[in-house]
């Protein structure tokens, strides 16, 4: 509530149940290099001692929602009052000529593609926007947008940046949701790189066998080929599969889901490996 000089009195928040809270107990939100230049976004509004509240708040689980569509975010957010207060981000998305442009960039280098595909963000993918003439985070007052329905006259208010906070830490788990922001899902950019994927290193099917001319060798067959079974070796991706399907939807679990299933796949190659070599 305001006071009567006309500055913002400090409150407390109600106890919110059921609230989302961050993963982070401490120090800095978010790991990822992407998730981090996030957080750098919110940080360079220069909102001083809100910082540290949406901190506190994304810790307590004040946040009661997060709803992440095409280039808007909202939320509910739990303040000092009964009703909790709604918060809304949004980014700016890009044209169709746009994401043709960028789709163009990311295709001209298979290491994207691969990694896109496994759910990962390259960090040189900032380049592929760069030629695109593009950026991949809101760099100007006109690519971002923020309102909340509590009475702080600051914008961003302490509700927004625990909202920003906790998309952080959800871009860690999915970087794909940055590129939602930007106005294309998942399935969809899973859905181009496919179609303009390097298939060079896929490997060439055998050609078809003649049958042998004498009857002995057709019936009672004859030596393999040693490299009749080709390259064996691990697969260069871990969980390749579930990381295509993307985690949870903030996730909230003691142990991030890929992370606790990852050392099973690769246990399970090196002694599928093992066990052939034998």
């Amino acid at each position: 509530m305001f006071r009567e000089d006309g500055y913002y009195r400090k409150s407390s928040p109600r106890e919110a149940k059921g609230g989302i809270k961050a993963q982070s107990g401490r120090g800095a939100f978010g790991k990822s290099w992407w998730a981090k230049r996030w957080i750098e976004v919110l940080e360079g509004f220069d909102i001083g001692a809100r910082l540290a509240r949406g901190r506190s708040y994304a810790r307590r689980g004040q946040v009661l929602s997060v709803e992440i569509e095409k280039g808007i975010v909202t939320a509910r957010v739990q303040g000092s009052r009964a009703r909790p207060y709604k918060v809304e981000i949004k980014v700016k998305t890009l044209t169709e000529e746009e994401w043709a442009r960028l789709i163009e960039a990311l295709s001209s280098q298979a290491l994207f593609v691969s990694k896109l595909l496994a759910g990962e963000m390259p960090q040189e993918i900032e380049t592929a926007f760069d030629q695109a003439g593009l950026s991949l985070f809101p760099q100007k007052s006109g690519d971002l947008s923020t309102d909340c329905s509590c009475p702080d006259w600051s914008n961003p208010c302490k509700h927004i940046a625990a909202v920003y906070y906790l998309l952080g830490e959800e871009f860690d788990r999915d970087p794909f949701l940055i590129f939602k922001l930007r106005g294309m899902s998942r399935e969809e950019m899973i859905e181009r790189l496919h179609g303009s994927e390097v298939t060079t290193s896929a490997p060439e099917a055998l050609p078809p066998q003649p049958l042998p001319p004498e009857a002995a060798a057709f019936w009672h067959g004859q030596d393999m080929p040693e490299d009749i079974a080709g390259d064996i070796r691990p697969p260069s991706i871990t969980a390749a599969l579930p990381k295509r399907l993307g985690p949870f939807p903030l996730w909230q679990g003691e142990q991030p889901l890929l992370q606790a299933i990852e050392p099973a796949y690769s246990g399970a190659s090196a002694a599928a490996l093992d066990l052939f070599m034998r």
